[in-house]
């Protein structure tokens, strides 16, 4: 089977945009749905070991649910992925006040992220890969951010079964970028099913702690002999209810596992395997931290622990702690960021 990509028409928004779906295959059958808007990856269609395809992210069949009741499905989150702490931080001794969607804080770029915009999007069919390049510019003091930012985020599916995703970004103005991908995995290709028998590799020894509102501390802490412990591949389910404190908080995970920061070559960072399946992600990232967490919120169409999110970003709330790695892009700067998610079978 050969590589194609195939578009249709998915909806329209209240504004009268067009929302389209873009398909891409590869020469082994892995079939990836891009919607335009918001970038989001609403269909990741994987074989399992005997070959059975599956979709393997959750998703929604309309519209109108990505737009009113997303807990961000699939999509590219920005400007800034994750919380500020009050929605607040001072750049170039200026205050800088973003919109609070959050209680009192800032989360995935604000009420109208990246998630919630068109993006254009170019397609094209390479020797050994297939891609969708997607660029968004968000205009100066949009949701608060000082500058025009330009941004862009390929998708390329290759024929050795490797998706990476590509960010790139400029401004015109100093500002903050931190951006991620927010799909929702699960490997078992039933999105009724609970993750907790898919066994996680995260290659980090440490923990961001946080307060109650899961806002940094600005402290970290090892993994050692505590639940956050994924150093050896083990079962998610293993300590997902754990009484420790970190744990009660979210509910389960919800917590940034730090890298090393001064690496910025691409580095394995996890592993997700689902045994009775046989499907397995490797993950590797140029970015200095990734958020764990087990859509331990999630509601009705779906339940709480029935996916896991692995957003590889830099560290939350960054703004506000100069001991964190910077996420702050000047003028003439380009800001950019790889992952790429590797599937197989064993």
């Amino acid at each position: 089977m050969g590589k194609q990509i195939t578009t249709s028409i998915f909806g329209k928004l209240p504004s009268n945009e067009t929302v389209n779906v873009y398909s891409i295959q590869n020469t082994n059958g892995i079939e990836i749905e891009v919607l335009n808007y918001g970038g989001i990856i609403r269909k990741l269609l994987l074989p399992n070991r005997d070959g059975v395809i599956e979709n393997c992210v959750l998703g929604f069949d309309r519209l109108e649910d990505y737009r009113d009741n997303s807990p961000y499905f699939g999509a590219i989150v920005g400007r800034y992925g994750n919380r500020i702490a009050k929605g607040k931080f001072r750049l170039d001794n200026q205050n800088v006040s973003l919109t609070q969607n959050l209680g009192d804080h800032h989360l995935h770029g604000g009420s109208k992220g990246f998630d919630k915009v068109i993006w254009s999007v170019e397609e094209k069919i390479e020797p050994e890969a297939i891609a969708l390049t997607l660029v968004y510019t968000s205009p100066h003091m949009e949701e608060g951010y000082p500058g025009n930012l330009e941004t862009t985020v390929t998708y390329r599916l290759t024929d050795t079964n490797v998706l990476t995703v590509d960010y790139i970004a400029r401004t015109d103005r100093k500002t903050v970028v931190n951006l991620t991908q927010h799909s929702y995995f699960n490997l078992s290709g039933n999105p009724q099913q609970q993750i907790s028998d898919h066994q996680l590799r995260i290659c980090a020894d440490k923990i961001l702690a946080v307060d109650h509102e899961l806002i940094p501390t600005g402290q970290f802490c090892s993994v050692e002999t505590t639940p956050f412990d994924f150093q050896q591949r083990k079962p998610i389910g293993q300590d997902l209810l754990d009484e420790h404190p970190l744990m009660s908080i979210g509910k389960g995970y919800d917590h940034c596992y730090c890298f090393d920061s001064n690496q910025k070559s691409l580095k394995e960072a996890a592993v997700l395997y689902h045994p009775k399946s046989g499907r397995k992600m490797d993950v590797y990232t140029t970015a200095p931290a990734m958020q764990l967490y087990t859509a331990n919120h999630l509601t009705h169409p779906f339940a709480p622990y029935t996916a896991v999110c692995l957003e590889t970003q830099g560290y939350p709330d960054s703004p506000n702690h100069a001991h964190f790695p910077s996420v702050v892009l000047a003028v003439g700067e380009t800001y950019c960021s790889t992952t790429q998610f590797k599937f197989s079978t064993e």
